[in-house]
């Protein structure tokens, strides 16, 4: 049978055996979370900058080529409007421009018959003239014929002016047949960037309103995380700091980044990304991005909104903790 005291011994050395293992992982909780020296981390989420495919003009959607997760090249046609209107509209332009050409054509013409007119008025005025002189042909006579140069010349004038008319006429014709043209091509909705389909949000059949969203891409090129920062360490950050950003559930690989913005005043970090206590705190915004070239070569990186941690050099020759030192080797 156990005596008393041996119990009494057998407990206090099982609490101590407790309390020097809890002591034990809090340290190594803690060694495990403390950066070497010049190094400063922080909370985020992977970013992209978004560009949303809209419609110009409204109308009804007819064709939608891409889908979400689609890779597309700059320029490529994403999406059709309905141009069966503008399409007649085209072809009414188009036969207006055909008229005004018409009409031109007949101003010619006419131009060059009263060119005629007027030439052979002057030759019958300047052979009245010597007849009056020489009295074959009564004064009447020669007023008559001057009359008409006159009216020639008018005449002319008048043709001129419609051939003016119908010159600017045609002018409008063409510029509205061009304008119909850039309409329609404006309903093409192409790729402004190299990138991929986020989102897809309208269908075909669907009628949208001028800038009517059709499509979200983004460049998986163009990523970036933001972070905030305590004072007495984003006093510290420079841009073009060397930094690693470490994503969740793929911690073997560290990913290369750059800091390419400090925020110029501080502000309360925003609640999601802390406790309310480091909420309450003034912080600085920064800004990493990616490694474009890294990127390139692990497309299955480029993906927005998987949080992680990013770490930032302070100083130049500061050593990154072993983790990130481990983690670099898959480039």
């Amino acid at each position: 049978m156990t005596k008393p005291h041996s119990r009494k011994w057998i407990g206090t050395i099982i609490f101590v055996a407790i309390l020097v293992s809890g002591i034990a992982y809090m340290l190594l909780l803690f060694q495990k979370d403390e950066l070497p020296a010049g190094i400063a981390s922080g909370n985020g989420r992977v970013e992209a900058v978004e560009v949303d495919i809209t419609t110009k003009y409204g109308g009804r959607l007819a064709k939608v080529l891409s889908k979400e997760g689609d890779v597309v090249e700059r320029n490529q046609a994403l999406a059709y409007m309905d141009t069966k209107e503008l399409d007649a509209q085209l072809r009414q332009a188009e036969a207006e421009v055909r008229r005004a050409q018409q009409e031109r054509r007949v101003a010619l013409a006419v131009i060059t018959q009263h060119k005629s007119e007027l030439s052979l008025a002057r030759k019958d005025m300047e052979r009245a003239k010597g007849l009056y002189e020489n009295d074959n042909i009564s004064l009447e006579r020669l007023e008559r014929d001057e009359t008409a140069v006159e009216t020639a010349k008018a005449t002319l004038a008048a043709a001129q002016a419609k051939l003016s008319n119908t010159e600017a006429a045609i002018e409008a014709a063409i510029a509205n047949a061009e304008l119909i043209k850039t309409q329609r091509d404006d309903s093409i909705l192409r790729a402004p960037i190299k990138g991929s389909v986020l989102y897809r949000l309208a269908e075909p059949g669907e009628v949208l309103a001028a800038g009517g969203k059709v499509l979200t891409m983004f460049d998986p090129t163009d990523i970036y995380m933001t972070l905030f920062l305590p004072t007495h360490q984003a006093a510290r950050v420079a841009v073009g700091a060397d930094a690693r950003v470490v994503l969740d559930g793929i911690e073997e690989i560290a990913i290369p980044a750059k800091v390419s913005f400090v925020a110029p005043r501080a502000q309360f970090t925003p609640k999601e990304v802390e406790t309310r206590t480091e909420r309450e705190k003034l912080m600085f915004r920064i800004k990493v991005q990616l490694d474009d070239i890294f990127l390139k070569k692990h497309a299955a990186l480029a993906k927005t909104g998987i949080p992680g941690v990013a770490y930032i050099r302070l100083e130049e020759n500061a050593e990154w903790p072993a983790s990130i030192t481990a983690a670099e080797s898959p480039q």
